[in-house]
């Protein structure tokens, strides 16, 4: 990621990025510049808003399953939707490209809950792993 990665803010639940548990992927006002491209080099998919970097996701891969590890969202951008946006951008991404999704990350597990349409992206043999999923 462009931007110096020690000031962002890595998200372990809903509330941080939207403010409450109801999850969006609308457009916000202003937004149109939203760009996600896949940084496959660092293994992050990254947001940027008007040519700045506002966030990224951290995955690996498994053959064809993406395994979503951790979001995170730099200061200035929180509060406005920007990590929603990145979840559903990318879980729509591998859904074109055939491809399944296991979420570690609290806040996409969050979100994957919350939008159900979803839910066929998520790797039938495991698609969630973070322990609050597993009730432990």
């Amino acid at each position: 990621m462009t931007n110096n990665t020690g000031d962002m803010i890595t998200l372990a639940s809903a509330e941080q990025d939207s403010g409450g548990s109801n999850l969006s992927v609308a457009t916000p006002p202003g937004a149109e510049d939203f760009v996600i491209t896949n940084n496959s080099a660092s293994g992050i998919y990254e947001a940027a808003i008007g040519g700045r970097t506002a966030a990224g996701l951290v995955y690996s891969k498994v053959g064809s399953r993406v395994i979503l590890s951790a979001t995170s969202v730099f200061p200035e951008f929180r509060g406005k939707g920007v990590a929603s946006r990145l979840i559903g951008g990318v879980l729509d991404e591998l859904r074109r490209q055939g491809k399944t999704a296991t979420v570690t990350c609290p806040f996409a597990a969050a979100f994957v809950s919350a939008h159900l349409e979803y839910a066929d992206v998520l790797d039938p043999a495991s698609p969630r792993s973070h322990p609050a999923e597993r009730g432990q």
